[in-house]
C-alpha cells in the first residue's frame, strides 16, 4: 500500500502507487452495496450482529414506520402510530432495495461510529466542538442562529442513531422524494391506499420544505466560512460532522464518499481528497494520526499538488462509472 511506503519516492512513483491503491479501494466499494443488502436481508443475527448493519436495518424500519403512520393518518386510522408499529416489513424491504438510500443510511451509521471512536480515543466531542462554538459566536446573527440549530440537530442525530432511528425529514431532498415514491408503490394495488398516499405525500412534502436538515445546516455553516473553510479540515478542531462536510465540499465529493474516505479500505482516497482540498503534508499527517494512527505516510506526498490529486480522483470516478 502506498500509504505505508517509506523512503524518498519520486512524484511519479507516488502517483503510480496511489492510483494502484485507489483501484483496490474502488473494488471494495463496488462490492459494498450487494454485501450490505445480503446482510440486511439475513435474519440470523447471531452471525450478522455487526453494529453498523443493525443500525442500517433499524433506520430502514423506522423510515418505513413513519411512512406507514403517515398513510394511516391520511386514511383516518384512530391510532395510526400503533397501526404503523404492527405493519409488516414490506415497505422496509422496498426502501432497502434502493442503492442510493441504502448507501446514505450506511454512511450515517459509519459517521456516528466514527464520532464515538474519535470521542473515546481523542476526546473529540461529537456535538459541541471548538469550530461550532466559533460559529455560534459569529457576528452574523443568521449564522449564529443556524449554529445553534446545528448544535441541537447534531445532538438529536446522535440520539436517533443510538436508537437505530432516522427522522424522515432528515433525508436529503432526492432521497426524501425517493421514499415518497416508494410509499406510493407500496400501496399501488389498493385504490384507497393510493388516495391516502397522495394526501400523505402532500403533507410530508410540505413538512420537508419547511425543515432545514442537519446536512443542510452543516453545508451552510461550511459555506459561510468562505476562505476559512480550510478550518473544517482540522478534525480535532472541527469535529467529525463539520470535517466530513468540509472535506466533501473542498474535494468535490458527495458527503457519502467523504464518510467512506475515513474507512480503512479507502485510505488512498482520503490522502488524495485531503491533498485535493489544499491541505499540506502536515495537515494530512495530522488527520491520519487521528483516523489511522498506525499508518505512515510516504515521503514526497507534499509534491502531489491539489490539482494533480483532484485529477487522479476524477479519473478514478470516471473509470468507476
Amino acid at each position: 500500500m502506498a500509504l505505508t511506503a517509506r523512503g524518498n519516492l519520486g512524484l511519479e512513483t507516488i502517483e503510480a502507487l496511489l492510483r494502484d491503491d485507489l483501484q483496490h479501494a474502488d473494488q471494495a466499494m463496488i462490492h459494498m452495496g450487494p454485501i450490505l443488502r445480503h446482510l440486511l436481508q439475513n435474519d440470523d443475527s447471531s452471525i450478522f450482529n455487526d453494529e453498523v448493519v443493525a443500525r442500517v436495518r433499524g433506520m430502514l424500519a423506522d423510515l418505513a414506520r413513519q411512512l406507514v403512520q403517515a398513510l394511516g393518518e391520511s386514511a383516518g386510522h384512530q391510532d395510526a402510530a400503533a397501526w404503523a408499529r404492527e405493519a409488516g416489513p414490506g415497505l422496509s424491504d422496498m426502501l432497502g432495495a434502493n442503492r442510493a438510500l441504502l448507501a446514505h443510511l450506511h454512511m450515517l451509521a459509519i459517521e456516528w461510529q466514527l464520532c464515538e471512536r474519535m470521542q473515546g480515543r481523542l476526546g473529540i466531542d461529537p456535538v459541541l466542538t471548538p469550530l461550532l462554538q466559533d460559529i455560534i459566536a459569529a457576528a452574523d446573527p443568521d449564522l449564529a442562529a443556524r449554529g445553534m440549530n446545528l448544535l441541537a440537530t447534531q445532538a438529536r442525530f446522535g440520539q436517533s442513531i443510538r436508537r437505530m432511528q432516522l427522522p424522515l425529514l432528515e433525508l436529503p431532498g432526492d432521497l426524501h422524494h425517493l421514499a415518497l415514491v416508494t410509499m406510493q408503490g407500496y400501496v399501488a394495488d389498493d385504490p384507497a391506499g393510493v388516495s391516502a398516499a397522495q394526501d400523505a405525500e402532500r403533507l410530508l412534502r410540505q413538512s420537508r420544505a419547511r425543515h432545514e436538515s442537519r446536512l443542510e445546516l452543516l453545508a451552510h455553516s461550511v459555506g459561510a466560512l468562505g476562505g476559512e473553510k480550510i478550518r473544517t479540515l482540522d478534525l480535532q478542531h472541527a469535529g467529525v460532522a463539520l470535517f466530513l462536510t468540509g472535506l466533501a465540499i473542498s474535494a468535490k465529493l458527495t458527503r457519502e464518499m467523504a464518510v467512506m474516505c475515513t474507512t480503512e479500505s479507502q485510505m488512498p482516497r482520503l490522502a488524495l481528497s485531503l491533498a485535493a482540498s489544499g491541505l499540506g503534508r502536515e495537515g494530512i499527517a495530522m488527520t491520519f494520526a487521528a483516523l489511522h494512527p498506525d499508518i505512515a505516510l510516504p515521503d514526497g506526498l507534499e509534491m502531489l499538488g491539489a490539482d494533480r490529486a483532484a485529477g487522479i480522483l476524477e479519473m478514478s470516478e470516471r473509470s468507476g462509472n
